[in-house]
């Protein structure tokens, strides 16, 4: 999905809910969607103030906390930055992969994780209301430069 339908799908999402999408909050969620990988608030600051000089640190984090309380942005809470999320409007539980070299982030949803929490959870006399599980690591393009770095440096060594 482009960027420009998300966008258009936020607008109808907040047009259904008699709230405003403004063309900041937009901006905002623009920059997140182009990055495709997290922000913290002051990279995202640093972005908008390209074509709004005069916004600060309280306008971006206005912005998203609207963003988050509409479910179109997720907070890493490890690394306190922020990152789109492409399927807003219906409830989830997120799951995400956090390489440690490189700072890629892929969302990953799975009900089998869900539902082992949900099941423990009621065996505690708990109800999850919400769940974001962070998993830091190395992505593949990070574990095969290093598996390649680590044969270049066996084939060099003295």
């Amino acid at each position: 999905m482009t960027n420009a339908t998300l966008i258009n799908k936020a607008r109808a999402y907040c047009e259904q809910r008699s709230v405003r999408f403004t063309p900041l909050r937009e901006k905002v969620y623009d920059i997140l969607l182009g990055k495709h990988g997290p922000m913290g608030a002051y990279e995202l600051l640093d972005s908008l103030k390209e074509t709004e000089t005069s916004a600060k640190p309280a306008t971006v984090y206005r912005a998203l906390d609207f963003l988050l309380e509409f479910g179109f942005i997720h907070r890493l809470e490890s690394t306190n930055a922020f990152v789109a999320c492409y399927h807003f409007g219906c409830h989830h539980p997120v799951q995400f992969l956090i390489c440690d070299s490189c700072g890629d982030v892929a969302e990953i949803q799975s009900q089998g994780l869900k539902a082992t929490l949900d099941k423990q959870a009621q065996e505690h006399g708990f109800s999850v209301s919400k769940q974001t599980i962070e998993a830091h690591g190395l992505c593949a393009d990070c574990q095969q430069a290093e598996r390649e770095e680590l044969k270049g440096q066996e084939q060099h060594e003295c």
